[in-house]
């Protein structure tokens, strides 16, 4: 059987298992042990254990149990809420205040966290309320963290940035770095957005107030005293000393990822025994549970995702695709748009783990041939799968806000959420013209 044959059926075959319902491990676990009964040696089948285990013996792979330690030590503690208060009584005269202080309530969030699910969830259980009950709308509201939860895995210490740094070989560290630009930009973006759709929402409400309508909530223009908002800070500044700690200990050359990774979390315990108490036994419990949930599911979706990827190298079926790629003689451009396309495509499926491990025997070849910055593509490549976690069908970012703010409409939800996808394809351009928003702290800092 051609090589062909045999990857069509291999992707269709992952297609259709999908499309049952079964969890994204077993399903890619499932397929490639299939086709190593049917295509390769029966002696194969005795290393499964071994492969797995070999790939994702890497070093850097270490760090991400611990990165999710110290999200969920701030997520499942008043750490997230008391970090959103602080901001939003700080930005509260600026015009959309509320709005902008979510996003960045979710970039600080991300850069503690480094997951999507976990911002969304921590800020979103508290902005949101907070923003209805300012009279923002619900969709625009959802919009607002599920757009602001995607910079999780963008900002270092970013999972996905850790996994492809595995993928494509390239350098964790640069890719922290260079993901630094990218995420200023986007959080400038969606502020922007924010403050000028607080504007239009404003004014309709107060022509509709006007006209002798009831008075929304958006008029109300209460502010904290000067006194209230200091009182916010000093549960706040330890974390954000934290933050910058961390990233102190990476860039500074003083800790490796991994070391890094385990000193953030205990950190964040040691902050949270402190500020919050949270030490006993049944008051851990939840935080330990969580980050054993979530590293357990996703190591183990890794390591799935790497034997699957093991199994296409083994078929040719890799090769082969990244052969043809090369054999079409598109323009570089024109090979970088198709290649996004097809990432876009997969998100509507699949989350970023399993599309870096999936696509990066395929994509990275010929992106290599045609001359692209692996550290570049790295964040350009996040940034479209960020798109993935918003848009339907598989928006984990929704089904978390739906969590969250059950009584949000579906329909309000997406389209809250459809501006914030075009400010991320803006993004996208603008990285494309101006390559160095991505490239010049990298350059900078490591001398490169």
């Amino acid at each position: 059987m051609s090589v062909e044959i045999v990857g069509i059926l291999y992707g269709l075959g992952t297609l259709l298992l999908m499309f049952t319902g079964m969890p994204i491990a077993f399903a890619l676990g499932s397929i490639a042990i299939l086709f190593m009964m049917f295509f390769m040696p029966h002696s194969a089948l005795d290393t499964v254990t071994q492969n797995v285990y070999e790939e994702m013996s890497s070093i850097t792979l270490l760090s991400i149990p611990l990165f999710i330690l110290k999200g969920a030590a701030i997520g499942k503690s008043r750490a997230g809420a008391d970090l959103y208060l602080a901001i939003h009584a700080w930005l509260g005269k600026v015009p959309g205040g509320l709005g902008i202080a979510n996003v960045l309530a979710c970039a600080l969030f991300a850069a503690m966290a480094g997951s999507s699910p976990a911002t969304c969830s921590a800020i979103g259980s508290a902005g949101i309320p907070e923003m209805r009950a300012r009279g923002y709308s619900p969709g625009f509201a959802a919009g607002i963290i599920a757009a602001g939860g995607t910079l999780g895995i963008l900002l270092p210490p970013s999972i996905t940035m850790i996994l492809f740094s595995v993928a494509a070989e390239v350098s964790l560290g640069k890719l922290f770095l260079a993901a630094l630009g990218p995420g200023v930009l986007l959080v400038f973006l969606f502020s922007s957005y924010a403050a000028w759709n607080f504007k239009r929402e404003y004014r309709h409400a107060l022509d509709v107030y006007q006209d002798g309508g009831v008075k929304s909530a958006y008029l109300d223009d209460t502010v904290l005293t000067f006194k209230e908002k200091t009182a916010m800070l000093p549960r706040v500044l330890p974390f954000v000393t934290l933050l910058i700690g961390v990233m102190l200990a990476l860039y500074g050359g003083y800790a490796t990822p991994s070391e890094t990774a385990g000193l953030g979390g205990l950190l964040a315990l040691a902050l949270i025994a402190i500020i919050y108490k949270v030490w006993r036994p049944s008051q851990m419990a939840p935080i330990i549970s969580s980050t054993l949930k979530e590293s357990t599911m996703l190591m183990f979706i890794i390591g799935m995702s790497l034997l699957y990827s093991y199994v296409m190298s083994y078929l040719h079926i890799s090769q082969s695709a990244a052969e043809w790629l090369v054999t079409m003689h598109l323009s570089r451009w024109v090979l970088l748009a198709s290649i996004l396309l097809f990432v876009v495509v997969l998100g509507f499926f699949l989350p970023p783990v399993s599309i870096i491990l999936m696509t990066a025997p395929i994509i990275l070849p010929p992106l290599r041939a045609a001359g692209f910055d692996f550290i570049w593509f790295g964040v350009v490549m996040t940034i479209v799968m960020e798109m993935g976690l918003i848009h339907p069908p598989m928006g984990l970012n929704i089904f978390v806000i739906k969590s969250v703010a059950p009584d949000i409409p579906l329909k309000d939800v997406v389209w809250g959420i459809i501006p914030f996808v075009l400010l991320m394809m803006l993004a996208v351009v603008l990285l494309c013209v101006f390559p160095q928003m991505a490239t010049f702290f990298p350059n900078w800092a490591l001398g490169t």
